[in-house]
């Protein structure tokens, strides 16, 4: 990966936006596709629209989320501990004991998620998955007044993990899910800034996702592309205690994760493939049944109907504050998406 891209994704990393607070990572991935989109638009939903060729007949729109998981201050006790909602699906046993950042008007203020200590715990409470009712933050205030005075109900809330290599290519942070698809819908118009294309390009950097799939569906409604690709990450099966007669086979390194299935129009299907083998793009496959739970979704139903598909980036460890994920994959998702944009022609009949 380019060292400009890199810093791209570093800052997209360190911006928080868990759903509904989106603005600092759609402000740092709207400045980066100003240098190379013909249009750069936002809407009222906070979804962030980038466009290439637009007077082009056929709409093709890469959707990647830019939302991440996190948390709402709740409720403040007399004793200045904080109480909070959660903010997409978290796993509870994940939540105590992590540096969280306090998103305020007066700046961001840190934290420690806390819960009962083991050793003061029962044994019947240890072995029980704690209620959200049961955790807090501590900002090492002494009063409700104290803390009220520095934190306000509604403020958000995310984990305070940053960008770290553990070797070249794999790395790890908070929120690959899904930054690294809003990354990847960008980098594919870099790619795209000096073809000759027969279809219109928009990259949405969509928002909402992990409460819904609600960004997605408002950009949709409003581009009404006739071909829609989803981008987001998958689970990387390649790790202990994972049966892949029922995940299926996803290797972290391998390429990204081209889906076969109902949510996947065929004809799109095939031409991932088909673009992935003539640039010589490592990929893999993956097999859905039914409707997924991404962008790919809201992109094959929103108003009339799109030949949608999804490409997915391997990740492991998804909704925890540590995801992993390899550069290549990420780098490579772009070019796939770049190489399948430039295989449509304006004749091209996507109908079945």
């Amino acid at each position: 990966m380019r060292a400009a891209s890199l810093t791209f994704l570093k800052n997209l990393l360190d911006a928080p936006s868990p759903s509904g607070f989106e603005q600092p990572v759609a402000e740092v991935w709207r400045k980066y596709v100003h240098t190379f989109a013909d249009a750069v638009e936002r809407d009222y939903h906070g979804n962030s629209i980038a466009s290439l060729n637009t007077s082009a007949k056929k709409r093709l729109m890469f959707a990647g989320h830019c939302d991440e998981l996190g948390f709402l201050v709740h409720y403040i006790n007399e004793q200045g501990f904080i109480y909070f909602k959660t903010v997409g699906g978290h796993d509870m046993t994940m939540i105590s004991g992590r540096r969280v950042k306090i998103l305020t008007k007066g700046g961001p203020v840190t934290g420690v998620t806390g819960k009962k200590a083991i050793h003061l715990m029962t044994p019947e409470e240890r072995k029980k998955v704690p209620e959200i009712e049961n955790l807090w933050i501590d900002i090492g205030s002494s009063s409700k007044k104290n803390a009220e005075k520095r934190v306000a109900i509604g403020d958000p809330v995310v984990y305070d993990m940053s960008f770290q290599h553990i070797t070249k290519d794999v790395v790890t942070s908070r929120a690959f899910d899904n930054k690294v698809g809003a990354f990847a819908v960008a980098e594919a118009l870099r790619y795209l800034q000096n073809e000759s294309l027969q279809v219109a390009v928009y990259s949405v950097a969509t928002v909402q996702e992990e409460i819904g799939l609600r960004g997605a569906r408002t950009s949709a409604f409003g581009i009404a592309p006739d071909i829609g690709i989803g981008i987001d990450v998958t689970h990387a099966t390649d790790h202990p205690e994972v049966d892949m007669r029922k995940t299926g086979e996803v290797k972290l390194g391998a390429g990204p994760v081209i889906l076969r299935g109902a949510n996947a129009h065929p004809k799109v299907a095939a031409l991932l493939v088909q673009a992935a083998e003539e640039e010589k793009i490592p990929y893999q496959l993956q097999a859905l049944a039914g409707g997924i739970p991404s962008d790919a979704n809201e992109l094959q139903l929103a108003g009339s109907g799109s030949a949608a598909g999804a490409v997915s980036i391997p990740l492991r460890y998804m909704h925890t504050p540590s995801e992993i994920v390899s550069l290549s994959d990420v780098d490579n998702t772009a070019k796939l998406l770049a190489a399948f944009a430039k295989r449509i022609t304006a004749d091209m009949d996507f109908r079945i």
